[in-house]
């Protein structure tokens, strides 16, 4: 098969790798990461989705989840896409949708940082992002937001983010064994030590990864069907599939 992924470039290392490992022909797109901006991903990736269609690709595999909704609505014109059923991207680290409910349950105030992500923090949403979120992320953001939307409004935003930030418990670095991670790592515990949260280091598993890659395609993917989109379930499977109206 000829495969084009789309991938978060917050996951660049785990697809590159095993882009290059897979039996078919993968190209691989990297996507800069918006996170609080769901919309502006969706019509990001529908965008580069139209692009591929005439150039011979077989399927387009989404390195993505679900992602606060950025994914629902993507349309399969006349190529079938392919995207794990996760929530979001932890999911994808820890390689399975158990593993990451045993995490949860474990400690469901979790940040969780990973080095990619830590690497490319370098707009204003790395602040909320995976794990990325340091004092001075915080006052450059600040400083972002009071010039879009003026002090009085940039006081109120931040105010609840530092309140959401106090139920947070445990800082996890996600070792996905590739590449020299000590930095990050450094980065990581520093960031719990200054926020007096427990840290662990835990070894990713990047099978979802490596079976995206290959075309293994079992009931840990939603194979979207030219002609349909994907819409969020309310079920276990996370999203499913829908005719397009």
């Amino acid at each position: 098969m000829r495969l084009k992924i789309l991938t978060c470039d917050a996951l660049a290392r785990p697809v590159y790798h095993f882009a290059a490992h897979s039996p078919h022909i993968v190209d691989v797109v990297l996507v800069e990461r918006h996170l609080h901006k769901p919309e502006e991903i969706r019509g990001r990736l529908q965008e580069m989705i139209d692009a591929t269609e005439g150039r011979g690709y077989e399927a387009i595999p989404l390195a993505f989840a679900l992602c606060g909704k950025a994914t629902e609505g993507l349309v399969a014109r006349s190529i079938p896409l392919v995207i794990p059923r996760a929530h979001d991207c932890i999911t994808l680290f820890l390689g399975s949708r158990p593993r990451y409910l045993e995490e949860q349950q474990k400690e469901p105030g979790t940040f969780w940082y990973s080095l990619d992500y830590l690497q490319r923090k370098g707009d204003e949403n790395a602040a909320l992002s995976m794990g990325a979120t340091t004092d001075t992320d915080m006052q450059n953001l600040y400083e972002k937001y009071i010039q879009k939307y003026g002090r009085a409004k940039a006081d109120r935003l931040i105010a609840v983010m530092s309140d959401w930030m106090t139920h947070y418990k445990r800082a996890v670095y996600l070792d996905i064994g590739l590449g020299d991670g000590s930095l990050a790592e450094t980065e990581a515990r520093s960031n719990a030590a200054s926020r007096n949260w427990q840290y662990e280091r835990i070894a990713a598993n990047l099978g979802l990864f490596q079976r995206l890659l290959n075309g293994e395609w079992d009931e840990d993917f939603l194979v979207v069907k030219p002609g349909q989109q994907i819409a969020m379930s309310f079920g276990d499977d996370i999203i499913e599939s829908q005719e397009v109206p």
